[in-house]
């Protein structure tokens, strides 16, 4: 079986990130489930990963959750996170430009370059796209889009002065103000973004009933287990929910309004 945790594994963090899933899989186990990986699997093919068919448990962001995932994937729980700007199992993103530019508000952005870390992205495409929406005349708002494959790599291009703004996971963002603030330093939130259900765990689409009720019970185990608190500290994660699918409409929801706007593409 499959297993991989990619969207908090900061490098600054892979031992934390490794003790939670020793954890998980401590806790999958003692609830019966067989075949748990030792092992994280890792690499840039995520999109391989989520579509296992052998897939135990993973993680992956609510856009590809509602898009390229939507009945290919079996969502098991969403994360709660104990950060700024997470609640009831929500999150946002933050608006973040250099700590010495002169905007004041989104408007002041028109026209300026924007870093996006893929256009697959809740957190980094299509929530910044709704916060802007209302501001674009004839579809258009930024300047230049440039696509840098992570939040971190938008974050290091706005600092650098390659581009103006990039939106990031709050998440994210805390947990390098935290393990690598080089990244974070010389940027300031200049805004934030409407909420969303924070990032799904999920397994393959045909996975039996009772094991969806043992990773469930496992996840609650695990997050219970006094031995993986500096884990759970470390990554932020202070608990787990059982969301419908359906709250996961809200990103639909938040890109059907962009798109009512006129303003269906970030540019």
């Amino acid at each position: 079986m499959l297993a991989s945790l990619p969207m908090y594994d900061l490098p600054e963090l892979r031992a934390e990130t490794d003790a939670l899933w020793d954890g998980f899989a401590r806790a999958f186990r003692a609830e019966g489930l067989r075949n748990v990986p030792q092992a994280l699997t890792r690499g840039d093919d995520v999109m391989a990963q989520w579509t296992a068919s052998d897939l135990m448990f993973s993680q992956t962001c609510g856009y590809p959750l509602t898009h390229a995932l939507s009945g290919r994937v079996t969502l098991v729980a969403t994360p709660l996170y104990d950060c700024p700007g997470c609640a009831g199992g929500t999150y946002r993103s933050e608006i973040l430009v250099r700590a010495d530019d002169p905007a004041a508000s989104l408007a002041d952005l028109r026209g300026r370059g924007v870093a996006v870390n893929g256009r697959d992205s809740q957190s980094g495409y299509s929530a910044l796209r709704h916060a802007v929406a209302g501001l674009a005349e004839d579809g258009r708002f930024f300047g230049a889009v440039t696509v840098t494959g992570s939040h971190r790599a938008s974050m290091q291009a706005v600092a650098a002065g390659q581009a103006d703004v990039c939106a990031a996971d709050v998440v994210t963002y805390t947990l390098l103000q935290r393990a690598a603030p080089d990244v974070t330093r010389r940027l300031r939130v200049l805004a934030h973004t409407a909420a969303a259900p924070a990032l799904p765990y999920i397994s393959r689409r045909d996975l039996p009933a009772d094991d969806l009720r043992r990773l469930q019970a496992g996840l609650m185990r695990a997050c219970g287990d006094p031995a993986l608190n500096d884990a759970r500290q470390a990554l932020l994660l202070a608990g787990v929910a059982m969301m419908p699918l359906s709250a996961y409409d809200r990103i639909l929801e938040l890109e059907a309004a962009a798109v009512a706007a006129g303003y269906s593409d970030l540019t």
